[in-house]
C-alpha cells in the first residue's frame, strides 16, 4: 500500500483530527501580526484546503500540495464554493512535482513533524527549491512537552531550531495549541514556528 493510498484512506474514513474544517487560528494570528510577504504562498499538506482558501481570499496567488486525491478534490470543491482560485498540486512533500516556486511564503500545518524523523533532508530540500532570500515560513508542529496519544507526531524546540535551523533563520518559536476538531476535543500543545531565509 503506497503512503499516497493510505492517507486517501483515511479521508475516506474520516480519520482525519487535523481537519477541523476552519482555517487555522495560527496562521491567522500570524498573517496579523507578521509582515508576511506577498503576493505568492504555497501550502505544503494542505488537505482539504481550508487554510489555501482563506490565504487566496487574503489576496495572495496560492499553490498547494497534498499526496491525497480525495483531499485535493474536496479542497477544489472548497475553493470554487469561496469562488477563489487556487493551483492545486497532489505530489509528495518529500519529493514534490515542479511548484513554480520561488515562493514568497511556506505554510506548513503538520508535515514537518510527519516526516523529519524518516527523512528531515528531503523536507528542508523541498523548502529551499520553494524559497529564496526574503521568503517568510510558517511551521506549525506537535510540541514533545506533551506527547499524547492518539496526537500529532512531537518535536522539541531544539529539534525545531536545530533542523529548521539549517536553511532559515529562525524569528521566534512560541506555544500555542492545535484548534480542535470537536466542541468537546483536545487542543494538542503545539510550536508555532515563524522563520525566514536569508540566503
Amino acid at each position: 500500500m503506497t503512503q499516497a493510498h493510505e492517507w486517501n484512506q483515511r479521508y475516506l474514513q474520516g480519520d482525519t483530527p487535523w481537519d477541523t474544517g476552519q482555517p487555522s487560528s495560527e496562521l491567522m494570528r500570524v498573517f496579523r501580526t507578521e509582515a508576511i510577504p506577498r503576493p505568492r504562498a504555497l501550502e505544503l499538506g494542505c488537505g482539504t484546503g481550508t487554510n489555501a482558501v482563506w490565504l487566496a481570499q487574503q489576496g495572495l496567488e496560492v499553490t498547494a500540495l497534498d499526496f491525497s486525491p480525495l483531499a485535493l478534490q474536496r479542497a477544489r470543491e472548497r475553493a470554487a464554493a469561496a469562488g477563489v482560485r487556487v493551483r492545486w498540486v497532489e505530489g509528495d512533500v518529500l519529493c514534490p512535482p515542479e511548484l513554480g516556486g520561488p515562493f514568497d511564503f511556506v505554510f506548513d500545518r503538520g508535515c514537518y513533524h510527519c516526516v523529519r524523523r524518516d527523512n528531515v533532508e528531503g523536507y528542508l530540500n523541498t523548502l529551499r527549491q520553494a524559497t529564496c532570500p526574503g521568503s517568510a515560513v510558517l511551521v506549525l508542529a506537535g510540541n514533545a512537552k506533551e506527547p499524547r496519544e492518539p496526537g500529532p507526531p512531537v518535536v522539541t524546540e531544539e529539534e525545531l531550531r536545530s533542523e529548521l535551523g539549517r536553511l532559515l533563520h529562525i524569528v521566534w518559536i512560541r506555544e500555542f495549541r492545535f484548534d480542535q476538531v470537536e466542541p468537546d476535543g483536545v487542543r494538542f500543545l503545539a510550536w508555532s514556528c515563524f522563520a525566514r531565509r536569508v540566503e
